[in-house]
Formats: C-alpha cells, sequence, structure tokens
C-alpha cells in the first residue's frame, strides 16, 4: 500500500497539480468543445472503417499540429479548487489526442485489412479485405517513450491450436 507520505504519492500529485495549472493558464480563443469536435471529425474522416496510408500519414500530423494547438489556444472557464467539470473535460480531451494519433499509428503499422478496418491498399481483386496473418499474428501494445517521442510497438505472438486462421468474406 502506498500513503500520502510516499515519494510515489508526492510525484502524482505534483504533476497533476502542473498539468492544472498548465491547462487553467492557457487563455486561448478556442474551447474544448471545439477541440474535441475536431479531433472527432479527423479520427472519424481518417482512422475509421476504411482507411489508406497517405490518409493516416496525414492525419498524424493534423492531430499532432492540433495536439500543439490546443495547449496554446485552449480556453479552459471555471478555476482549479472548485468542481470543473470543463477543467476535467480538458484533461481527457488531452489523453484522447494521444489516443487519436496513437489509433492513426496502429492502423498505419498493420498493412492489412483485418476484422472491421479496411485498408483500402490491401483487398482482394474482387473487393473482399485482404489479411496478413504471417506478419501481423500478434497482440501489439504502445509504449509511451515521452513528450513529442513516437511510442514504440511491442509484440506479442498469437499462438492458434484450435482454430485456423482464415480469409473471411463480408459480402
Amino acid at each position: 500500500p502506498v500513503d500520502t507520505q510516499d515519494d510515489a504519492f508526492a510525484e502524482a500529485e505534483a504533476s497533476v497539480r502542473s498539468k492544472t495549472q498548465k491547462l487553467l493558464s492557457i487563455q486561448g480563443d478556442k474551447t474544448i468543445m471545439q477541440f474535441h469536435r475536431q479531433l472527432g471529425q479527423l479520427v472519424w474522416d481518417h482512422v475509421g472503417m476504411s482507411r489508406d496510408r497517405n490518409s493516416l500519414e496525414t492525419v498524424i500530423s493534423q492531430i499532432q499540429s492540433l495536439r500543439a494547438e490546443f495547449w496554446q489556444n485552449l480556453r479552459v472557464p471555471g478555476e482549479a479548487n472548485t468542481l470543473n467539470k470543463n477543467l476535467e473535460y480538458a484533461g481527457r480531451l488531452a489523453d484522447f489526442l494521444e489516443l487519436g494519433e496513437l489509433m492513426a499509428r496502429d492502423a498505419l503499422n498493420r498493412e492489412e485489412s483485418c476484422g472491421g478496418h479496411f485498408r483500402e491498399e490491401y483487398q482482394t481483386p474482387d473487393g473482399e479485405a485482404r489479411r496478413n496473418d504471417q506478419d501481423y499474428a500478434y497482440v501489439a501494445a504502445w509504449a509511451y517513450s515521452g513528450d513529442e517521442q513516437p511510442p514504440k510497438l511491442h509484440q506479442e505472438p498469437l499462438v492458434f491450436d484450435n482454430v485456423k486462421l482464415t480469409q473471411r468474406s463480408y459480402k
């Protein structure tokens, strides 16, 4: 158990206070909702059910630009020491900006069509999803590498003893 006297607690508390002050001090022109809608539209348009390499590369850059603007032009009304739903929302949106970029990076990394996600450049001649089980039969976990650093991909192979991987038809 960790109590409030532990160094880990002090570090976590200082980190939260610092992020809270940073969010409240920006005093920009755009609301949290405006940023959230922009991010949602980018992810919907480029990282959804159907995607391609060019679109994914473009959206990664667009999300990075949006995140930079977020930290320069966000406006969070209210104070730190009261119940502040706007502040909570801003903190979650900061996480969503990182997650949106990570989703696009993961989709770009996976050069196949599989499940409900269709890479347009990986399809059969008759328009079906083309899997690549030889190279993508693994569980992926991305590790945070630091601010402004690309995440690191960790892979754990999947072993199928009782199921045969097969091409699916969605027609």
